[in-house]
């Protein structure tokens, strides 16, 4: 059937020698690209003369410093909050937070280094939290337990240490407590890590796997799961998360619950993610040093007290915080070790001992008290 010649494809008409080709739909976008990827460029030179520029002004601080302590919590923390609230994305904040931990963590490094003890092997939420703090140029001293980590920094070790306080769905951490109470160092910081957990193994499948090895706390985080996919399995606490990631390596009819980190640490395969019986979950570790903290507008103190053994006593020992307009965040009691008293308390209020209305209320509870002890006051933590 023959068509007629406005139903026939147009032909292109010929290129002449020489000439130009005819423009793709492809190029324009190809240029825009080029385009958007040179102003990238530019801008990345821009940022590499600006970065050099502040490590050369950290670099003359230092120097005026003197023998001043390198890092300073109230002055990063003054530095994010700043730069969070002038924040228009669409970087999320904790993205933009962590950029700067990184840039102010470089920028320390050309100080003098920094050393940072936790509980150990690597690959441990400890570990993960000093990064998220201190930046990943940091040197990190893994320790074999939390006698060791506080010993490391009262020896001169270690500058500072990363250790884990509370758990939002398994409470306090007993022995960071006992060692706090105990201990000369200072809290000099907190910060909340979203805590993950997963279940990795060598075995071949849940029902293979006749024992759970992790960190007591981890286990009781997992509970309801455990319950559900692995009732028989024995489970196993162990000093730490990463240890039951090696354990795990080791023994296929096993299985660690840990962060992804241990996991790539061991080599040991994920068979489930996000096996906390709460998504919320989050754990609160506090830097542990040597210095006093000064102000830095948003602040938390953190004391231990032992109240008088009569009627009425813990209230009227925390009264002066209401009567001073202080509020209290945390309560948290545990039994005496020494015999002396039944109970002490460790308590965290908002503020800093240099705010007035603070210490007031920290002056007056002095007088009530049986026994006080401030472990220090310190930037809250950040997003």
């Amino acid at each position: 059937m023959s068509t007629s010649p406005s139903e026939r494809p147009a032909r292109s008409a010929p290129v002449a020698a020489g000439a130009a080709e005819p423009a793709r739909a492809g190029d324009a976008g190809s240029d825009v690209l080029a385009a958007l990827r040179g102003r990238v460029d530019a801008i990345d030179s821009q940022m590499l003369a600006l970065l050099n520029d502040r490590a050369r002004l950290a670099a003359e601080i230092g120097r005026l410093k003197g023998d001043g302590p390198v890092y300073r919590p109230e002055r990063e923390a003054q530095v994010l909050d700043r730069l969070l609230a002038a924040n228009a994305g669409p970087l999320p904040a904790a993205h933009l937070r962590q950029v700067f931990i990184e840039i102010m963590g470089a920028c320390r490094a050309l100080e003098a280094p920094l050393t940072v003890a936790f509980l150990g092997p690597a690959g441990t939420y400890s570990e993960e939290a000093v990064v998220r703090q201190f930046g990943s140029l940091v040197t990190r001293r893994a320790c074999a337990t939390f006698d060791d980590v506080f010993r490391e920094v009262e020896a001169g070790g270690a500058h500072y240490a990363m250790v884990p306080v509370e758990n939002s769905t398994e409470g306090a951490v007993g022995r960071t407590l006992d060692l706090l109470l105990a201990t000369r160092l200072t809290v000099t910081g907190e910060l909340l890590l979203p805590i993950h957990h997963c279940l990795m193994s060598e075995a071949g499948g849940l029902s293979s796997v006749e024992r759970v090895y992790s960190h007591s706390q981890s286990l009781g985080q997992c509970v309801r799961w455990l319950n559900t996919h692995l009732p028989r399995a024995e489970r196993v606490a162990v000093v730490s998360n990463a240890e039951a990631a090696r354990l795990a390596a080791e023994d296929r009819q096993s299985a660690a619950i840990a962060g992804r980190a241990a996991a790539a640490q061991y080599a040991v395969p994920i068979m489930h993610e996000n096996i906390e019986d709460e998504p919320d979950n989050t754990t609160r570790f506090l830097v542990i040093g040597n210095e006093q903290v000064a102000a830095s507008g948003r602040d938390k103190t953190s004391l231990v007290l032992a109240a008088k053994n009569q009627p009425g006593a813990v209230c009227a020992l925390l009264e002066p915080l209401a009567a001073n307009g202080v509020s209290m965040t945390r309560f948290e009691s545990r039994p005496a070790r020494n015999g002396r008293w039944e109970y002490m308390f460790f308590v965290d209020i908002e503020g800093h001992p240099a705010q007035p209305h603070v210490a007031r209320a920290l002056a007056e509870i002095e007088t009530r008290a049986l026994f006080v002890k401030r472990l220090g006051a310190y930037p809250v933590a950040r997003a």
